[in-house]
């Protein structure tokens, strides 16, 4: 594995992006846990984690869940890579790896800066190392260094990628850092559409994938979250323009993380959107028709994961999007 500039001109990078058209993947990574738990250190800016869940057997119910979840995607034609994670360093949110880590079509990976000090220790080489025996990584660009400036980029917990269309959605929060991004965007090629959000209570919202998704031909958003109307216009705006139709939910519903989905393909090439059962519970059936134009709705329940984790199934799950090994 070597770091270094996307851009530099040669045969190789050319090649590796000719696979770069696709929004969504057949593969995902995902972490079993081995100390799930209500994570003290990110629950002030995160509302989403309910303190009062319950602590008895949180781990091992977060383990079953998190089996099951495996086993509903596998069912359902997605190549999963699970790794375990390790008793220490303790990392009580390692489920969720896309905060950390994201890896695209060029063959590059990013390694992203965290805000709290036990999540900083969820980055492994040896995940992306386990990720080499089938993938091609060619460059790793390690942005964890503006963690000693106090500035954050979540990956895509605080992004949410249009990859097709090169364009990175992103709330700003404590967890997201507009320099921060502008960098990732400068690297990857990618445009920023950033904005403020706050919740029913006018409280900053962590991730922005909590209350937007986009896939290939759709878009799930809290619009109401957005309270500048000249943001809220450009986002719309971006959305129609990359020919998205629209799907909006409501705070209650986004409390209930139908934001918080993905969209992915099986091995057959047939498109999924993958939620929690929560989520999928949340929606009515006017938008539970609409989603259905663009994919198979597959749900999982994962509430342990949820209530303590302050995050559901789009954080469980990190795109390969990097080609194959020769």
């Amino acid at each position: 594995m070597k770091s270094l500039n996307p851009f530099n001109p040669g045969s190789d990078y050319e090649l590796l992006t000719m696979n770069s058209n696709n929004q969504s993947t057949s593969h995902i990574l995902m972490i079993r846990p081995v100390n799930f738990g209500f994570n003290e250190e990110t629950a002030e800016s995160n509302a989403f984690q309910n303190r009062n869940a319950g602590k008895n057997g949180v781990n091992e119910k977060a383990q079953q869940e998190f089996d099951r979840m495996v086993t509903t995607l596998r069912d359902n034609g997605v190549d999963v890579t699970v790794i375990d994670d390790t008793p220490e360093p303790y990392t009580p949110d390692s489920i969720f790896p896309n905060n950390w880590v994201s890896f695209h079509a060029d063959g590059g990976v990013f390694l992203y800066p965290m805000q709290a000090e036990n999540r900083r220790l969820e980055r492994r080489e040896d995940i992306i190392a386990r990720l080499e025996d089938n993938f091609a990584v060619k460059h790793i660009i390690d942005l964890s260094r503006f963690e000693v400036e106090g500035k954050f980029l979540e990956g895509t917990g605080s992004m949410v990628l249009d990859r097709v269309n090169k364009i990175s959605y992103a709330c700003l929060s404590p967890r997201t850092d507009s320099e921060v991004l502008d960098l990732f965007c400068e690297q990857a090629g990618y445009t920023a559409v950033s904005f403020d959000t706050v919740d029913e209570k006018g409280k900053a919202i962590y991730h922005t994938n909590v209350l937007m998704c986009v896939g290939s031909s759709f878009a799930v958003i809290c619009l109401d979250s957005i309270p500048n109307p000249h943001e809220k216009i450009a986002v719309k705006e971006s959305l129609i323009s990359t020919h998205k139709e629209i799907i909006d939910i409501s705070f209650g519903q986004m409390n209930l993380f139908a934001g918080n989905m993905l969209e992915v393909k099986n091995k057959a090439g047939e498109d999924l959107i993958v939620m929690s059962q929560n989520a999928f519970n949340a929606l009515d059936t006017e938008q539970k028709t609409t989603l259905k134009k663009y994919g198979k709705l597959v749900y999982s329940d994962i509430n342990t994961i949820e209530t303590n984790g302050g995050g559901s199934a789009r954080c469980m799950m990190a795109e390969v999007h990097l080609p194959l090994g020769l």
